[in-house]
């Protein structure tokens, strides 16, 4: 597998990928880094990659030109992925999707935004971490290596282990524990230690359902909060909106009877000439 990152930091990945997961499956032939600088695709002596937005606002925004050029460098294939805070939730199914590849692009962001027709004329898709903005996009495409590689070959040494993960199947894993049986009071749920396996499993299985519907509750809780914070913003914005318009018919109709007084005035002043 070849992974593309797209960056104008690639030192930033130097060391992630030297060591742990990321490194032993380059060391096992599974995957090949290959960092590219955006700047190297910069056409003025300050190798400049961003510039002032059209139409004015604040923040800097990153050419189209360093991107589209920087992937057809390398003659990536899609799937390419620009790391945005707007994008689809990354989850364990994408990383499943890309190690099954043999190519991955990975387009890092900077500054305030990032040209539009990168999104929509040369990414194949947009990721995001979550519901939070990073300095950049590297932070989340390591997390996305880190995910993906772990999946292959030479990855890990024992694979049964990455089949258990949480998300493996769409569930999260149960808690896990290890020696001593008990520590400062707390001590391991009594069914792990006596020595049925298939009991073990059972709560295994139980515990991961358990953990998993709450974590679904807290995602919808959170959902319905954040819904109810866009309605409550939107209902300030209409009450504002309704203000400002009845101010304006006000100073309308106190306009309309200042020019109709006038007219009144002047007719008057007409007819005892």
């Amino acid at each position: 597998m070849r992974i593309n990152i797209v960056t104008i930091f690639p030192e930033f990945f130097a060391g992630p990928l030297s060591l742990s997961i990321p490194a032993k499956a380059a060391a096992a032939g599974g995957v090949q880094y290959h960092l590219v600088n955006l700047r190297d695709f910069a056409h003025d002596r300050h190798r400049t990659v961003d510039d002032y937005p059209f139409g004015g606002g604040p923040g800097m925004v990153m050419k189209p030109g360093p991107f589209f050029e920087a992937v057809e460098s390398v003659g990536a294939t899609a799937p390419i992925v620009l790391l945005s805070p707007r994008g689809r939730r990354f989850a364990h199914a994408d990383a499943m999707r890309f190690a099954a590849g043999t190519e991955l692009t990975l387009l890092c962001g900077h500054y305030k935004d990032i040209d539009e027709r990168v999104a929509t004329h040369l990414a194949t898709e947009e990721l995001s971490l979550g519901d939070f903005v990073l300095s950049g996009g590297e932070p989340a495409a390591l997390a996305i290596v880190d995910a993906t590689v772990r999946l292959l070959p030479g990855a890990m040494s024992d694979l049964e282990s990455a089949r258990t993960d949480s998300f493996f199947d769409r569930g999260i894993s149960a808690p896990s524990y290890t020696r001593p049986a008990e520590y400062r009071g707390h001590p391991v749920p009594e069914v792990l230690v006596g020595g049925d396996h298939a009991k073990v499993a059972a709560w295994r299985e139980a515990e991961s359902l358990r953990r998993t519907r709450e974590a679904e509750a807290h995602d919808r809780a959170a959902w319905q909060e954040r819904e109810a914070r866009i309605a409550e913003r939107e209902a300030v914005i209409a009450e504002a909106e309704r203000v400002a318009a009845d101010k304006a018919a006000t100073k309308a109709k106190q306009k309309a009877a200042k020019e109709r007084a006038r007219a009144r005035a002047a007719a008057r002043s007409g007819d005892g000439a």
